[in-house]
């Protein structure tokens, strides 16, 4: 949805319907402000809308509708992994890191998946990512950013779509972000694009998948095993030779 601000307009979470009433009645004891809406405008049966701690607009939804048919891309011809996984992942921003991590884990119920704290050219880095079903993480948290979101994730099916769409991304025009690389805690093979509003998406394919039962939430030292390296860096050191 097009806005004036260019920018996030809401992050949404299904969640059933017992779930959505605990969550109300934590959110009500944290002094939280939280409004019922209209279902309809999301095509699901209930729907409670909120801030979150970074003044991020999140909806709560039960029972979203699903589409007759599977969604068909031209582009990534082996689909997406999505269904019980949702649509992908999410980086917020935060002003207050620890007040939003409390936020999502306490109140609202997502869980640790592990954190990466290092430097990335000369810049320091302190993230943490939470899961909510299988998929490694649906949200991470940072730091303070210029729009709410710093890039959004999709999976595919396949590796050779990746390849495919970076590149297409290359042909466009767009600007390259973060090369072909794979991140050491979700293990997935990735590049990063800018889109036209500023913030980024990630297309990956092989993402790690989370066994409550056995999971010990890590730190990692590194954002990369390898790869993910700004094509302006890349370009500059070869100047140098």
């Amino acid at each position: 949805m097009q806005g004036d601000r260019d920018d996030l307009s809401a992050v949404g979470w299904e969640l059933t319907d017992a779930e959505l009433d605990v969550t109300l009645g934590r959110l009500q004891a944290a002094g939280h402000e939280v409004t019922e809406a209209s279902p309809e405008a999301r095509g699901a049966v209930r729907r409670a809308v909120l801030r979150d701690p970074a003044g991020i607009p999140t909806e709560l939804v039960t029972e979203l509708g699903r589409a007759e048919r599977p969604f068909k891309s031209a582009g990534v011809s082996s689909g997406f992994v999505a269904d019980e996984q949702g649509l992908g992942h999410v980086v917020l921003r935060t002003r207050d890191k620890a007040q939003s991590v409390a936020f999502y884990t306490d109140v609202l119920g997502f869980v640790l998946s592990d954190h990466i704290v290092c430097e990335i050219h000369g810049h320091p880095v302190d993230l943490s990512f939470f899961h909510v079903n299988p998929r490694h993480h649906s949200l991470a948290l940072g730091g303070l950013l210029a729009k709410r979101l710093h890039h959004f994730m999709l999976e595919a099916r396949d590796v050779d779509d990746v390849g495919a769409a970076y590149d297409r991304t290359i042909s466009s025009g767009l600007r390259i972000m973060q090369t072909l690389g794979r991140h050491p805690n979700d293990r997935m093979l990735s590049f990063y694009a800018q889109t036209p509003s500023g913030f980024q998406f990630e297309l990956g394919w092989g993402g790690r998948q989370i066994d409550d039962a056995s999971w010990i939430p890590t730190t990692y030292d590194r954002i990369s095993d390898w790869g993910h390296h700004p094509p302006q860096m890349v370009a500059a050191r070869r100047e140098k030779k």
